[in-house]
């Protein structure tokens, strides 16, 4: 085939050509793919991203028990000690 010959054909391709057709699904599915990829990661960043708050969370409030458990403990040394000290002074 001529070049002549190759270019008219090539310019006479259109949207009934099964060879353009099937480029173009093809093209098609590759975009659809990248699309899926993208959600992928973007699902996997999420399921991260709960994971990480889900354990902040958690130790969180440990933390606040913990700071509770101080703070009563403190009360009640600081009672203690004034109790002490008012025994001492009589």
């Amino acid at each position: 085939m001529s070049y002549e010959n190759e270019k008219t054909r090539n310019d006479d391709r259109g949207s009934g050509d099964l060879t353009y057709l099937i480029e173009m699904h093809q093209k098609e599915i590759w975009d659809w793919k990248q699309k899926e990829a993208d959600w992928i990661k973007t699902q996997n960043l999420l399921d991260g991203s709960k994971r990480i708050i889900d354990e902040l969370s958690g130790k969180l409030v440990q933390q606040v028990r913990t700071i509770q458990e101080l703070q009563y403990d403190n009360n009640t040394y600081k009672k203690e000690i004034e109790k002490l000290l008012a025994e001492k002074t009589k």
